[in-house]
C-alpha cells in the first residue's frame, strides 16, 4: 500500500492522496504492528466533534478549528524535546498530543479536510504551517503556536524568528505544499534525527523510502550508500555507491565516494 502511494506522489507529488494516511503507513516502518485503520477512525472521530465548531466566515471556521484541536483536545507543539523521533510519527502524535510543526499541520489538515473544510500545509523556510481555503479566500494558522491565525507580516515575523533573517513574504512562498512534498520533508525530519543520533539503519530506512519519492535524485542513492556502508550493510551499499559514480563522475565529492565504494568492496570480498 505504501509503496504504491510513493509511486503516485513520485509521478505527481500533487497526487490526491491522504496525507495521513501516508503519514501512518510511513510510520508503520518503525511501528510494526501499528493499526493504521484504527488511527484513521480517530481523525474521523476528531472531525464529527470539531464539525460543530466550524461555523461563520472563514477566519472563525479557521479559529474554531484551531481552538477545537488545540486548546479542548490539548494538542501541542514539543519545544520542549523538538527533535524526539516521535514527534514525526502521525500515530505518536495523535497518542501524544504533541508533535513539530508539520505533523501538526497535518493532523490539522486531516481533521478540517474530513469536517469539510479545505485545510492545506504550507511550507515555509524553516517552519510548518496550515491554511484553511474557500473560493477567493485564505487564512493562514500556526498549530505548532496553538493554532494562532496568521498575517502575512506575521508570517515574515515568525521566519526571521526561526530564521535569524530578514525575510519578505511571497504569494508563491504561502501556496499549498503538495502532498509528495509533505511526506518528504517529514521523512527529512526522521532523517536529521536519525543520522544526528548515528542510527544508520534507521536512517538507510527513510532514505530508502525517499528514494521511492524522488527515485531520479543521484545524490539521494550517494546518501544511502553512504549509510549502508556506516550500518555495516557493504553488500547493499555497493550497487549505490556506483550508480552515483556512474551518474556524477565530476562531482566534487566523487573521490570520496570512491573511496568509500572501495571500502565496501574490500569488506564484501573479505566474507566471500
Amino acid at each position: 500500500m505504501l509503496d504504491s502511494l510513493l509511486h503516485q506522489l513520485a509521478q505527481d507529488p500533487a497526487a490526491d492522496v491522504d496525507v495521513a494516511e501516508v503519514a501512518l503507513l510511513l510510520a508503520a516502518d518503525e511501528y510494526q504492528d501499528l493499526d493504521v485503520a484504527a488511527y484513521l477512525a480517530r481523525l474521523d472521530d476528531l472531525a464529527e466533534r470539531a464539525g460543530p465548531r466550524l461555523v461563520g466566515n472563514l477566519e472563525q471556521v479557521a479559529a474554531g478549528l484551531a481552538a477545537f484541536l488545540f486548546e479542548e483536545e490539548g494538542f501541542e507543539g514539543n519545544a520542549d524535546d523538538y527533535y524526539d523521533a516521535r514527534n514525526s510519527y502521525l500515530n505518536e502524535v495523535i497518542d501524544r498530543k504533541l508533535g513539530i510543526p508539520i505533523t501538526l499541520s497535518v493532523i490539522a489538515m486531516s481533521v478540517g479536510q474530513r469536517a469539510g473544510l479545505d485545510v492545506v500545509g504550507v511550507g515555509l523556510p524553516g517552519h510548518f504551517i496550515a491554511k484553511a481555503v474557500h473560493a477567493d479566500e485564505e487564512v493562514l494558522f500556526d498549530p505548532f503556536h496553538g493554532g494562532q491565525i496568521l498575517t502575512s507580516a506575521g508570517c515574515e515575523q515568525l521566519i526571521e524568528a526561526v530564521t535569524g533573517r530578514p525575510f519578505a513574504v511571497t504569494p508563491e512562498l504561502l501556496a499549498a505544499t503538495p502532498p509528495g512534498m509533505i511526506i518528504l520533508r517529514m521523512m527529512n525530519n526522521l532523517r536529521s534525527i536519525y543520522a544526528e543520533r548515528e542510527d544508520f539503519a534507521r536512517t538507510a530506512r527513510v532514505l530508502s523510502r525517499q528514494r521511492q519519492l524522488a527515485p531520479d535524485d543521484v545524490s539521494l542513492r550517494r546518501d544511502l550508500g553512504v549509510t549502508l556502508v556506516r550500518a555495516g550493510k557493504h553488500g547493499p551499499a555497493i550497487d549505490h555507491l556506483k550508480a552515483y559514480i556512474e551518474s556524477a563522475p565530476y562531482a566534487e565529492d566523487v573521490d570520496d565516494v570512491r573511496l568509500t565504494l572501495a571500502q565496501a568492496l574490500a569488506e564484501v570480498a573479505r566474507w566471500n
